[in-house]
Protein backbone atom coordinates (compact mmCIF):
# COMPACT_ATOMS: atom_id res chain seq x y z
CA UNK A 1 0.00 0.00 0.00
CA UNK A 2 0.82 3.49 -0.95
CA UNK A 3 0.65 6.43 1.61
CA UNK A 4 0.01 10.18 0.34
CA UNK A 5 -0.14 13.24 2.01
CA UNK A 6 -3.40 15.24 1.06
CA UNK A 7 -3.93 19.00 0.86
CA UNK A 8 -4.22 18.36 4.71
CA UNK A 9 -1.32 18.98 5.68
CA UNK A 10 -0.39 21.69 7.52
CA UNK A 11 3.51 21.60 6.64
CA UNK A 12 4.38 20.80 10.62
CA UNK A 13 7.05 18.22 10.04
CA UNK A 14 6.30 15.43 12.13
CA UNK A 15 6.41 13.09 9.58
CA UNK A 16 9.24 13.77 7.93
CA UNK A 17 11.03 13.62 11.76
CA UNK A 18 9.62 10.51 12.14
CA UNK A 19 10.23 8.69 8.51
CA UNK A 20 12.80 5.92 9.16
CA UNK A 21 13.33 5.90 5.58
CA UNK A 22 13.87 9.75 4.80
CA UNK A 23 11.21 9.49 2.41
CA UNK A 24 9.43 12.44 3.13
CA UNK A 25 10.42 15.98 2.19
CA UNK A 26 9.21 19.43 2.03
CA UNK A 27 7.52 19.99 -1.07
CA UNK A 28 6.30 23.55 -2.70
CA UNK A 29 3.45 23.64 -0.95
CA UNK A 30 3.52 21.16 1.65
CA UNK A 31 5.19 17.79 2.82
CA UNK A 32 5.97 14.64 -0.10
CA UNK A 33 6.78 10.98 0.11
CA UNK A 34 9.10 9.74 -2.13
CA UNK A 35 7.24 5.92 -3.25
CA UNK A 36 10.77 4.85 -4.41
CA UNK A 37 12.30 5.24 -1.64
CA UNK A 38 9.22 4.60 1.54
CA UNK A 39 9.06 1.74 3.36
CA UNK A 40 5.15 1.53 3.63
CA UNK A 41 5.53 1.21 7.40
CA UNK A 42 3.19 3.57 8.02
CA UNK A 43 4.75 5.86 11.17
CA UNK A 44 4.16 8.53 9.29
CA UNK A 45 0.59 7.88 9.33
CA UNK A 46 0.26 7.90 13.34
CA UNK A 47 2.03 10.99 14.11
CA UNK A 48 0.35 13.06 11.70
CA UNK A 49 -2.03 15.63 13.85
CA UNK A 50 -4.49 16.55 11.09
CA UNK A 51 -5.09 12.95 9.34
CA UNK A 52 -3.43 14.13 6.43
CA UNK A 53 -1.41 11.07 5.27
CA UNK A 54 -3.83 8.31 3.71
CA UNK A 55 -3.60 5.12 1.34
CA UNK A 56 -3.23 5.50 -1.95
Amino acid sequence: MAFVITSDCISCGSCADTCPAGAIQQGDTQYEIDQDVCLQCGACVDVCPTGAIVEK
